[in-house]
């Protein structure tokens, strides 16, 4: 009985998470990761899913760079322009 509810409970919030957003990007993955990895370490398997459920949702870091780069001139003066 405990292997059905936690097989539905992942059917569910693998649903949710994939309902909630077209395609995933690289800040839910990062959260889902995140939030998985501290839910299994507090909770067990159930903080795992429910942290990656919530880690989604809510988002993670940005882990790629801008595509502007910006830059102080002598006068301190901040200029910024697109890659």
């Amino acid at each position: 009985m405990r292997k059905i509810l936690m097989g539905c409970v992942t059917l569910a919030a693998l649903a949710l998470a994939s309902s909630a957003n077209a395609g995933p990007s690289e800040r839910t993955l990062s959260g889902a990761a995140i939030g998985a990895g501290a839910g299994a370490v507090v909770a067990g398997p159930v903080g795992a899913v429910a942290g990656g459920v919530v880690g989604a949702v809510v988002g993670g870091p940005r882990i790629t760079r801008s595509s502007r780069t910006c830059w102080y001139d002598r006068d301190g003066y901040r200029h910024c322009r697109s890659r």
